[in-house]
């Protein structure tokens, strides 16, 4: 792997001067958000009704307005607007984002009567679904969920350990058995189904497929690849691949990111400190070679730096991460570290400079989805906004949590 690109040249950091967030600043940027969320639904009212089947997805650099994805078996983003709707709705309290809440969510309850298409359940049912179940405790919802997470589960390939990524693609690209680094965040669906009326088997697939991924899809330095390819006889490793990243040897940021929340969720549901270790490392090596606003460009490694597209996603991913992962470490300096680097990532995020603001509906600017597909470059993209309010809102509730004590 190429040594790694610290850089000098950043955004000017706006948002406090401390690099902190006090509760007054994260109500301020949960109410933007929610300013920002009925801007987006008066957006989407075409001839005073919505289409709750279609969903935002990104805003170009050049446009104001979002495009939308029907939400069907091939569209992996589309439980995060619902997703969002239900993080404002906790944080505002306001009945009629409930109702739009709800309706977006419904479009999705089609994925737990139909075979897997796809790896991305988690996203699609636990940030819609998941969310919903959290905030209103409606037994419907727990029901989707659990048939969901039986759903994902028949990816999953004992003989590798893994659950396949894009089993639509196996044919493509001659990789027998896929997993890709993004999986990781649908696990967090198998943990809760299995403690919450689902199989044990879930849980222990989950944990299979963490342990490989650990063993398979890090370098020495904790840095990790993008794919595994594996041999569905034996299961073993034929290559690690990118797919998003700049090379086969580059950190891509969110990758990273996805590894840092990832593992954070399986020390969280297992407290096994092998987890625990691990994470910190993965997390360690992505703090280590941030730039000086906290926002990485789209990959660690790519040439063109400082001059290299940044990813917001990235950031947020992150950050929510590791305000988490500050409450479960055993080390109260690290834990201190944590949260301090996340909210670092967050005031900058909530500055000028990241915010989309008057500009559009969105909350973030600066997001990068598929940089080698020359995809989704310098956008506003839904998962970003989603993984934003999330760590504002966990960031609140630890801050009120720590006001009381």
């Amino acid at each position: 792997m190429k040594k790694l690109v610290l850089s000098i040249f950043l955004v000017p950091f706006l948002a406090c001067s401390s690099g902190r967030m006090d509760l007054a600043e994260v109500n301020d940027a949960l109410n933007y958000c929610a300013s920002q969320t009925k801007r987006t639904l008066t957006d989407l009212k075409s001839d005073s009704a919505i289409d709750y089947t279609l969903m935002p997805r990104n805003i170009m650099d050049s446009l104001s307005h979002w495009s939308l994805r029907k939400a069907t078996k091939e569209e992996w983003t589309a439980g995060f607007w619902p997703g969002i709707l239900w993080y404002d709705y906790a944080y505002t309290k306001d009945p009629v984002i409930k109702a739009e809440a709800e309706k977006f969510t419904a479009s999705l309850g089609f994925l737990a009567n139909i075979p897997a298409y796809d790896h991305d359940l988690g996203f699609l049912v636990f940030c819609s679904y998941g969310n919903g179940y959290r905030f209103t405790q409606n037994p419907a919802y727990k029901e989707i969920i659990l048939k969901t997470a039986d759903t994902l589960a028949t990816l999953y390939n004992p003989r590798v350990g893994t659950l396949l990524s894009w089993p639509r693609e196996v044919k493509n690209r001659n990789w027998p058995h896929n997993t890709i680094m993004d999986n990781m965040i649908n696990l967090e669906m198998l943990f809760w189904a299995s403690k919450n009326g689902g199989s044990r088997a879930l849980y222990d697939i989950a944990v299979s497929h963490a342990d490989k991924t650990m063993q398979c899809q890090f370098r020495p330095d904790f840095t990790s690849y993008h794919v595994a390819v594996y041999d569905t006889l034996t299961g073993n490793l034929l290559k690690a691949v990118t797919h998003q990243g700049y090379s086969d040897e580059s950190m891509w940021a969110r990758g990273q990111s996805w590894a840092i929340y990832g593992f954070t969720v399986c020390y969280r549901e297992t407290k096994n400190p092998k987890y625990l270790r691990f994470v910190q490392n993965v997390a360690d090596v992505y703090l280590r070679n941030l730039p000086d606003d906290a926002i990485p460009y789209w990959d660690f490694n790519d040439p063109a730096i400082p001059n290299a597209p940044r990813d917001a996603s990235a950031a947020c991913v992150t950050a929510s991460a590791l305000l988490e992962l500050s409450t479960l470490t055993d080390n109260a300096k690290k834990g201190t570290e944590y949260r301090e680097a996340a909210e670092k990532m967050l005031a900058s995020l909530s500055s000028d400079a990241y915010q989309s603001r008057k500009s559009k509906p969105s909350f973030l600017l600066h997001s990068t989805g598929h940089w080698p597909n020359h995809s989704e470059i310098d956008a506003s993209i839904i998962y970003a906004d989603y993984y934003y309010i999330e760590a504002l809102f966990r960031l609140k509730q630890l801050e009120e949590t720590e006001a009381v004590k």
